[in-house]
């Protein structure tokens, strides 16, 4: 099943949730919805072993993410 990337975007610009993962094989879908996110720039990746990547959305950001 393939997650819903927007969705889950959504969920942390709005502090719904902390933190989402993408692993390698997920990554085509995520950055197709990430490229349409509209505060893509608060969007904060780090890379984890084995190629998999954490999100986490910069709440503290003094802009709107443009």
């Amino acid at each position: 099943m393939t997650k819903d990337f927007t969705a889950l975007m959504n969920q942390l610009k709005d502090q719904k949730i902390e933190q989402f993962e993408v692993t390698p094989e997920e990554f085509p879908a995520f950055q197709k919805a990430f490229m349409a996110f509209d505060t893509r720039k608060r969007m904060i990746g780090q890379a984890e072993k084995g190629g998999t990547l954490i999100y986490h959305y910069d709440q503290d950001t003094g802009n709107d993410g443009e």
